[in-house]
């Protein structure tokens, strides 16, 4: 179900085989989903990060706008007809291939997220780039500054061709508070999980431990009961890259991940960084086996807001 990681030459080998970015035709569209954490001391934002650098025709995808405005947290998922609207806006088809990527500066962060969240949505074809930050240095085509940002928008498409509306949200690839508190619940009571979960969170760990301050103003730190510690940026390159399948499941097998048909269920901060966790386990090869791979989309910001107390661990 997670995107495909796609390597810089080989979307330059794609992109020199797509039809124009104005033509109606599916094609590859490469998406711009650049986001800083709200504590960036440069105080940068992903759309200034896309105005400064950025792959040609390229849109930018705001998860703290393309989310579910009903819920006060950062970026919960969108409901479908949101997500239409933005498809739309972007004058994306369905059929196109998506493929998401982050800042030159970022490596890998924010990426994943949006290329899940279109998954989630039931866009079938989307990828991950593996990463920009290679794809610049390979010396690939790119574009700087405002001008022609929104090209784009020039591209005709009739009714028919227009992203459809009525999609169905794929939810059971979502995990939701009440569940991971009765999860949390039962590990706090019997000191294990059901025996077909586990919980990995994705923030780094002195978050984990409690040991380092949330990046939010009054959010605790710590962990739920029963979670394990995978942090993120121990499953990246020295650009930012997602590593190979096998350093990849040596990090996550040391980490405690097992591969043994368990339900994976990821966390971290605000469920940006849990993309990163659920597209790196599908790299190394964790099969699914008796449950799918999930996403607390709520994620760490919620739970240190509405857990009981004794449900925020420390070490």
């Amino acid at each position: 179900m997670a995107p495909r990681l796609l390597t810089p030459q080989a979307l330059k080998s794609l992109l020199l085989k797509t039809p124009s970015y104005l033509s109606p035709l599916p094609q590859i569209i490469p998406i711009n989903a650049t986001w800083f954490l709200p504590n960036d001391p440069q105080k940068r934002t992903g759309l200034s990060a896309h105005k400064t650098l950025r792959i040609p025709h390229s849109r930018f995808f705001d998860i703290d706008t393309v989310k579910d405005h009903t819920i006060d947290l950062p970026h919960m998922l969108p409901t479908p007809s949101t997500f239409v609207s933005s498809m739309r806006k972007l004058k994306i088809r369905k059929e196109d291939h998506l493929v998401f990527y982050d800042s030159f500066e970022a490596g890998i962060l924010a990426a994943p997220r949006a290329a899940w969240t279109a998954k989630i949505m039931g866009h079938e074809n989307v990828s991950v780039l593996n990463n920009f930050k290679i794809y610049v240095k390979d010396g690939f085509e790119v574009v700087k500054g405002e001008d022609g940002i929104l090209d784009y928008e020039a591209r005709e498409l009739n009714p028919t061709e227009e992203y459809p509306e009525g999609i169905t949200a794929e939810l059971d690839r979502v995990v939701a508070f009440d569940e991971v508190k009765a999860l949390a619940r039962e590990n706090l009571t019997t000191g294990k999980l059901a025996k077909d979960i586990q919980i990995l969170d994705a923030r780094p760990n002195g978050r984990f431990t409690g040991k380092d301050p949330e990046p939010r103003p009054g959010l605790s730190s710590g962990h739920l009961p029963g979670s394990i510690s995978v942090p993120f940026g121990s499953l990246l390159g020295p650009d930012g890259q997602i590593l190979d399948s096998e350093k990849l499941r040596e990090i996550l097998e040391k980490a405690g991940v097992k591969d043994d048909g368990k339900m994976k269920i990821s966390s971290c901060g605000t469920g940006v960084t849990a993309a990163v966790v659920d597209l790196a386990l599908q790299e190394a090869g964790f099969g699914e086996g008796l449950g799918k791979r999930r996403v607390y989309d709520g994620a760490w910001t919620e739970w240190a807001q509405k857990a009981d107390k004794d449900l925020i661990l420390k070490d």
